[in-house]
This record gives C-alpha cells, sequence and structure tokens, in this order.
C-alpha cells in the first residue's frame, strides 16, 4: 500500500459578514476623501492664493469622474473581482491625497484630487455595496446594502468635525496626509477580507442564484452595452430621473449651499458645518431602517414616501432659518438625516428586480445621474443667489423636484419574474391537490337461486 498524504482542504472564503464588513470598511475610507474637498477650499485660497473658482473647478471634475466611473468599476469587478478593484481604488484616493500635499499649480488639484481621487471614490461607491450584496446576500439584501450605505455616510460626515480641527490645528496638508495613511492601513484589511462567494456560499444564496456573466468580456464594453439595454426599458429613465432628483435635493442643495444660507441669517459657519454633520449622523439610522423596510415592503411606495417627506422638509426650511439653533431647526435636522440617504436601497432593490445580474452595473448608471443632478443644482443654486440675493427660490425649487419624484416612484411598473416572500426569498408555486373521488363501493349482486340438482 501507497504511503499518501491527505489532501489539504481547499481555503474557503470568509463569512459573507466577514466580507460585508472588509467591504465597509473601504467604503468609510474612501467616503472621508468626500468630505475633505469642501475643507479645502478656504485653505487653499489663503495658502497658495488660488481663486476660489479654480479649487471649484477640481471639485466639479471630481463630482464628474466620481459619477462616471462607477458602472465601468462595477464591470470591472465582474472580469477582475471586487477584491482587485476596492484595492486598486484605496491605491488611487490614497496617491490622489498624498500628491496633493505637494501642489504648486491649480491644473495638478483637478488632475490629483479631480481626476485619481474621483475615480478611487466613484469604484467604491454604492455601485461596490450593490455589488457585495449581489454575490453574497440573498435573504438580508436590503439590510446590508443599507448598511453598507451607511458606511459611505459614515465617512463623509462622521469625519468631518475631526479633519475640520487637523486642518484649523495644523494645516491643509495635514489633514491630506492623515487620509493617505489611513488608505495605506485599510489596504491589507480590505485584501484579507473581501473575497468572491464560491458555489454554495453566500448567506441565503442557493445553487441557482444567478450570478454575473460577461467575465471574459471586456469591461468598458459590457458597461455600454448595458446602458443600451436598459435605456430602452422605462423603469431605467424613471430610477434615473428620481435618483437625479435624489442628487439635486441633497448633495446639490443641502451639501453646497446650507451653509452659506444659514451664514446669510447671521448663523456662523462652523455651527452650520455641526448640523451638517449631525445630519449624517442620523443617515445611518434613515439608511439601515430603510434597508429594512425595503426587505418587508413595496420599494417603489418607499421611494414615493421618502420624496414626498423631503420635499415638505425643504419647503419648510426657509422659515426655519435664524441665526440660532432652535428646536425647529433640529427637527429639521433629524427629518432630513432620516430621510437623506434613505432612497439608496430601494432604487438598488428595484434595479436588481427589473435587472437581474447586471443590476450593479444598472445603478452605476443611475448613479451617474445622481451626480449630474446634483452638479446642476449646485450650479443652478449659485446663478439664483446671485439673481434674487436669497436661497428661498432655491429651497422652493428643490421641493418641487422632490413632489415630481414622488410621482415618478409611483408609476415605475412592478417588476417581473415570480413573487417573493417579505425578506426577498422566491415563493416557489405548489401545484394544486387534486382531490380525486372516492372509489365506488361495489354493489353487491343479489345472490341467484341455486338451480336444481340434475335428474337421474
Amino acid at each position: 500500500m501507497k504511503n499518501s498524504r491527505p489532501r489539504p482542504h481547499p481555503r474557503k472564503p470568509g463569512s459573507p459578514w466577514t466580507v460585508a464588513a472588509g467591504a465597509a470598511l473601504a467604503i468609510v475610507t474612501a467616503g472621508a476623501f468626500s468630505t475633505l474637498a469642501g475643507l479645502l477650499v478656504g485653505p487653499l485660497h489663503a495658502d497658495l492664493g488660488w481663486s476660489r473658482a479654480s479649487v471649484g473647478l477640481g471639485s466639479l471634475v471630481n463630482m464628474v469622474v466620481y459619477g462616471a466611473s462607477a458602472p465601468f468599476a462595477a464591470a470591472l469587478m465582474d472580469r477582475f473581482g471586487m477584491r482587485r478593484v476596492a484595492v486598486g481604488a484605496l491605491c488611487l484616493v490614497g496617491a490622489g491625497a498624498g500628491l496633493a500635499t505637494t501642489m504648486t499649480a491649480p491644473w495638478q488639484f483637478v488632475l490629483y484630487w479631480g481626476v485619481l481621487v474621483g475615480l478611487g471614490t466613484g469604484a467604491t461607491a454604492t455601485t461596490f455595496a450593490a455589488t457585495v450584496t449581489e454575490r453574497w446576500f440573498v435573504a438580508r439584501r436590503g439590510l446590508v446594502t443599507g448598511l453598507l450605505t451607511a458606511a459611505s455616510v459614515v465617512g463623509q460626515f462622521v469625519f468631518l468635525p475631526v479633519l475640520s480641527w487637523v486642518i484649523d490645528a495644523y494645516s491643509w496638508r495635514a489633514a491630506a496626509t492623515a487620509l493617505a495613511c489611513a488608505a495605506a492601513c485599510a489596504l491589507p484589511v480590505v485584501w484579507a477580507a473581501v473575497r468572491e462567494p464560491q458555489k454554495g456560499q453566500g448567506l441565503g444564496r442557493t445553487e441557482d442564484t444567478p450570478r454575473p456573466t460577461g467575465r471574459t468580456e471586456a469591461s468598458a464594453r459590457r458597461a455600454l452595452r448595458t446602458l443600451v439595454r436598459a435605456a430602452r426599458t422605462g423603469p431605467f429613465w424613471l430610477l434615473a430621473g428620481t435618483f437625479a432628483v435624489c442628487g439635486a435635493s441633497t448633495n446639490g442643495v443641502m451639501w453646497t449651499h446650507f451653509a452659506p444660507a444659514a451664514h446669510d441669517h447671521g448663523m456662523p459657519v462652523t455651527v452650520a458645518a455641526s448640523l451638517l454633520s449631525l445630519i449624517g449622523i442620523f443617515n445611518v439610522a434613515g439608511t439601515v431602517g430603510s434597508g429594512w423596510l425595503t426587505d418587508r415592503a413595496d420599494p417603489r411606495r418607499l421611494l414615493a414616501t421618502y420624496y414626498a417627506l423631503r420635499g415638505l422638509t425643504l419647503l419648510a426650511l426657509p422659515l426655519l432659518l435664524t441665526s440660532a439653533v432652535d428646536a425647529p431647526l433640529v427637527a429639521f435636522t433629524v427629518v432630513f438625516g432620516l430621510l437623506d440617504v434613505a432612497t439608496v436601497p430601494p432604487t438598488i432593490a428595484l434595479c436588481r428586480a427589473h435587472y437581474g445580474a447586471d443590476a450593479p452595473i444598472v445603478f452605476g448608471w443611475v448613479s451617474a445621474a445622481h451626480q449630474v443632478g446634483a452638479g446642476a443644482v449646485a450650479f443652478a443654486g449659485g446663478v439664483a443667489r446671485d439673481a434674487f440675493g436669497s436661497y428661498d427660490p432655491v429651497w422652493v425649487g428643490a421641493g418641487a423636484l422632490c413632489a415630481g419624484a414622488a410621482l415618478l416612484a409611483l408609476t415605475v411598473r412592478r417588476p417581473p419574474g415570480p413573487r417573493v416572500t417579505p425578506q426577498g426569498l422566491p415563493v416557489t408555486p405548489q401545484e394544486p391537490r387534486v382531490t380525486r373521488p372516492a372509489p365506488a363501493t361495489p354493489r353487491r349482486s343479489r345472490a341467484l337461486p341455486a338451480s336444481p340438482p340434475p335428474c337421474r
């Protein structure tokens, strides 16, 4: 008999929640870079003598690249895997922040922060969260989507006061260096945690769960082909339109014009920034709760409710802005924070229901519409302030857009396919039970009289 050593067991990827934790770390780290851009306007103007328009151009390029890179990043994850794309994105944002500390000309800010950081943050945006939930989760997709989206909110707003303190205490270069070091520290953890699922793995995953196709297809070509196919359907344009309003009513007006609008009413900018950070904190609860509700309710009705309530809050904001922070303004902060990013889980759920395995790429294009709406309204808000001398028309217009988005969300047709349970699992249709009639009891035949014996 031959002495043979037992074959080692193949190394299994981590659990779904381990992968989700690694993805959350990458999203939090990249999200912190999105916040720093708004804090660099004043320091770059004072330190390097750049005009605010030059700094704004870099921020504009960052926003456009952020939105345009999302669908291509989803296609790259299908071709090269989530881990390589996530690690590459962290390398881009770290390199962009590190190079930004050596800037001497405005074009360098456009290249380092606008292009490099924009590519990295776009690759680890909500499309990354959608890809992780699509491949690793089935029964709790809405909840996990909400958790990963909340991770992005944590990176964007929870670290806002910390970065502001670093800039005030040291310099803007120290803040950029700190973010670059954070990206470098997150690299090995993300590389070890984020993996691709094997057959039969995943929380609630079944063997017949659709897997992404097109690994051999060019990533850019697949992203464009997916856009062409999705653009021929009505739900894509409805979802893109509603998500464009989402970007217009959040990034476009709130994160761009809330601080100057509050300053017009006599509120210090630092106090306004603290209110924005408070909105970010309540974003976490709102996003997680929205993910939980998405697993149990109709996503279309959720979207309509969110947009309608957001429109009412924006219409009330001109009446609440004063020089001091009072109870009504705090209540606005809480309600708007709960509704701010709550639209992401239902939108991802509708993309998944209508487009299947292509949902992450389709959602990437829908996210690009989000950034387009944000940039357009951010520019229009500045024009309105110069024309009318007040931001009140901006809030009213944003509220009207939210009312239109609520109506559009209700017109999205019900997704095709089999019914699902409230937890997102497919309902297996049962064959109707055929009731067969009971066998008839055989009738007893009358006993015939016995024939007489033959005569002999």
